[in-house]
């Protein structure tokens, strides 16, 4: 069952364009600015030439066809706009076919500093930079066609893979352990959180550990996976998914490293 959302996915006009405000200009240039100059010297450099190969700039929303022409220009991946929340086998099948799915609505400034859904921003700006990395790309595409070959017995284990690198993955760099994903390059608060590392968890990315490893959504994650390349992660799909799925339902999560979410 997919959760009701509390916003409205925007359409587009006949010219397939998305009418936002100046108001929706400016938090997106709020939010731009803001976590520029924090990515800075916190996000790898693969995801900050992403932002620059999209012309992603602070004073305008970003256009769905836009993303989706630059993004097939570099490593022929694209995007298609969809309501906030989609079923997991939608998204899956997106992925499968080199597209992901752009919720088209902004954020309220209400909710500036965090929402819980994703969101245009977290959307564009945190996921679509690296997708113009082809082995990043690559790992998308292979793992949306993964799911969708596995089915839904296995999409519980596998979305961990997705949470622990495209969300929430960081990669050591020459200069140091950097942040790329979308959880954290669009969070003020993550990507703090995950580069001053004073109450967070690294460890080596470890499919076999990943897949054990329980998370919560709406909390400063605890534990972060370290990858070492873009061409490291792509490999983790040509793994056998299913086997390791298998063995570690049979040996059964770690402990969280979380309280319990109060009901």
């Amino acid at each position: 069952m997919v959760k009701e959302s509390s916003y409205t996915a925007k359409l587009p006009g006949p010219d397939g364009l998305y009418d936002y405000t100046p108001e929706e200009d400016a938090i997106w240039g709020e939010l731009y600015r803001r976590q520029m100059k924090i990515l800075a010297d916190t996000a790898c450099r693969e995801y900050l030439d992403g932002v620059k190969l999209l012309g992603l700039r602070p004073d305008k929303v970003p256009q769905l066809l836009d993303v989706n022409r630059r993004l097939n220009e570099t490593t022929g991946f694209g995007v298609e706009g969809v309501p906030a929340l989609i079923p997991p086998s939608r998204f899956y099948e997106l992925l499968s076919q080199g597209k992901f799915p752009l919720a088209t609505f902004l954020r309220r400034r209400e909710h500036i500093d965090y929402i819980e859904e994703p969101d245009l921003f977290h959307e564009v700006f945190g996921h679509c930079p690296l997708l113009t990395n082809q082995s990043y790309a690559n790992f998308v595409r292979h793992f949306g066609e993964t799911a969708v070959r596995l089915g839904k017995g296995y999409s519980w284990h596998l979305f961990r893979i997705f949470w622990f690198t495209v969300e929430f993955g960081l990669i050591n760099t020459p200069e140091g352990r950097r942040c790329f994903g979308a959880g954290i390059v669009s969070s003020p608060s993550e990507a703090k959180a995950a580069m001053e590392g004073t109450a967070c968890e690294f460890r080596p990315f470890d499919l076999m550990s990943v897949l054990r490893t329980p998370y919560r959504i709406d909390i400063l994650q605890p534990i972060y996976y370290v990858i070492d390349s873009f061409a490291d992660l792509e490999a983790i799909v040509e793994q056998d998914i299913e086997g390791a799925i298998l063995k570690a339902k049979s040996l059964g999560d770690f402990a969280p490293a979380f309280e319990a979410k109060a009901s």
